[in-house]
């Protein structure tokens, strides 16, 4: 099969990404396999990718767990994904990823770099299903369902127990029904079975070993880690939509 090495290797590093963080399978993943893949075939696979790699660590997720706390998360899922699925055809997207990766860039090294900042206390519940709706929307548009809610649960102040699992079973759910509305609108088609069959057992091993690392971590590297991934989801964005941007105005 053509660029397998590709495929493989964007595989590999997204699941030790989401064995380690809890999210980031599909934003990584996409920004390797977008250099040689079809587009629509780069966003299925990033989701398909993402909820396997979920599906096999959500073990993990026993830790300072509570469905009270990740509710209010998945109900605005639920609310924002039909709204990222309708915006598909219709948005700019180019112009959308250069909006939210320059607000990853700018907000991310700052937290990052003043760890010691208040935690957000205001809005409770409601701003927990704000989050999530937006990262309903975010994947209804590409898989990217875990990118909001994280930073925002980094600016709640969760220790890295109770992020992760938020962040982790709110995927899980997310995922699984925007890849069931993929199936579901056709955008899944039967050619892209053998890729995923490729997909699966590549993420075990890697998943296995970010998770370890995981174990072992401390509060301050966990968000660290965190921070890091979110402002290399910001770039990445920024690397893939300037260019277009760039190419319009000349």
């Amino acid at each position: 099969m053509d660029h397998l090495a590709v495929i493989l290797l964007g595989a590999v590093v997204a699941a030790f990404v989401q064995g380690l963080s809890g999210f980031g399978f599909a934003m990584t993943s996409i920004a390797i396999w977008a250099w040689v893949l079809d587009p629509r075939l780069t966003a299925t696979l990033g989701v398909f990718g993402a909820l396997a790699g979920q599906v096999f660590t959500m073990i993990s997720t026993r830790r300072g767990f509570g469905w009270r706390a990740v509710m209010p998360f998945l109900l605005g899922a639920i609310a924002g994904l039909p709204v990222g699925l309708w915006l598909l055809p219709h948005l700019d997207i180019p112009m959308y990823k250069a909006v939210l990766g320059t607000i990853l860039v700018v907000t991310c090294p700052l937290m990052f770099f003043a760890p010691k900042l208040p935690k957000v206390t205001h809005g409770g519940r409601v701003a927990d299903g704000i989050a999530g709706a937006l990262g309903g929307v975010m994947g209804g548009l590409g898989g990217s369902t875990g990118v909001v809610p994280t930073l925002w649960c980094t600016l709640r102040g969760f220790d890295k127990d109770e992020q992760r699992s938020i962040i982790q079973n709110f995927n899980l759910a997310a995922l699984a029904v925007t890849f069931a509305s993929y199936v579901g609108t056709g955008i899944v088609t039967r050619d892209m079975l053998p890729v995923f069959a490729i997909v699966v057992p590549a993420i075990i091993l890697p998943s296995l070993a970010g998770r370890k690392i995981y174990l072992g971590i401390s509060e301050l590297g966990f968000r660290k880690v965190v921070l890091g991934l979110l402002t290399a989801a910001g770039l990445a964005m920024l690397g893939s939509a300037l260019p277009v941007l760039l190419s319009r105005g000349s």
